[in-house]
């Protein structure tokens, strides 16, 4: 069901669902098309969405020169305009939500809403902290189900472990056809880790909503809190009891949530302008 289209010097693999409103989703470090399946395949009957693999993930290639996220946010411009897509819905989360900021900043007439899941405008120390320790456990793991089994603690909430589902989500990374190379993830890591819009994000004039999980170790709650208190007349929310991918976890509450955002954000822009 996916194709290549061109974007800019790249050929970005794609793949494209359903009838509506345009809805583009933004995975994260090293996640692809498939990581959105339960949106794909939850909200299909209401939205047309796309969802594609970034650069150096899946099966779009990491071209020569290190990764960068505004490079993202223009493939990811790239995309909607090779698909002849003039404005969408953003969903982005974790380093996702990254590139969905960059691309408000960088393209804003293609930038619908943005729904930021998992975000922060910059790290701070504890943050930074962890992404090192990915670089020593990714470096020392000794096999690649121990890294995700160590990794994926900062990602899934103790009831996903604790259910098996964790141990089946790691057996389907596992079983990828198209895996990311350790170097690609490490270059991955080191793009989100220094990257900052703190400053910027009231230039952004979309209706956002940013979504934390309350228990997430890494985008924490306050780091969330501080990307919406940037964008004016941003919402933010806390889903108590979830880490760092409800949308994975709960996507049926997820995608009522979003799906209510975003019919709120078109009856808006259809009335008046966003403000």
């Amino acid at each position: 069901m996916g194709k290549y289209v061109q974007a800019g010097q790249l050929q970005v693999w794609t793949e494209q669902v359903g009838e509506g409103p345009d809805v583009l989703l933004i995975g994260g470090l090293g996640d692809t098309v498939e990581s959105w399946q339960p949106q794909l395949d939850g909200l299909a009957d209401r939205y047309r969405l796309t969802a594609f693999d970034n650069r150096g993930a899946g099966r779009t290639a990491m071209p020569a020169e290190p990764p960068t996220v505004e490079a993202m946010a223009d493939d990811a411009a790239e995309v909607l305009g090779a698909l002849g897509i003039e404005s969408a819905h953003v969903a982005g989360f974790s380093g996702g939500s990254i590139i969905s900021q960059e691309l408000a900043l960088r393209h804003p007439g293609q930038v619908r809403s943005l729904v930021l899941q998992s975000t922060w405008s910059a790290m701070d120390p504890y943050l930074k902290a962890l992404t090192g320790a990915l670089h020593w456990q990714l470096e020392r793991a000794p096999d690649a189900r121990s890294f995700l089994d160590y990794f994926f603690l900062l990602v899934y909430t103790p009831r996903a472990y604790n259910s098996g589902r964790v141990e089946q989500i790691i057996d389907e990374v596992l079983a990828f056809e198209h895996p990311q190379s350790d170097e690609d993830f490490l270059k991955f890591l080191d793009a989100f880790t220094g990257h900052e819009t703190t400053g910027r994000l009231g230039s952004i004039h979309v209706p956002t909503l940013v979504l934390a999980g309350g228990i997430d170790p890494m985008s924490r709650p306050e780091l969330g809190r501080a990307v919406a208190d940037g964008i004016p007349g941003a919402l933010f929310e806390v889903m108590a009891g979830e880490s760092h991918q409800p949308f994975q976890e709960i996507p049926d509450v997820w995608n009522a949530r979003v799906h209510d955002f975003w019919q709120d954000a078109d009856r808006k822009h259809s009335g008046t302008t966003w403000s």
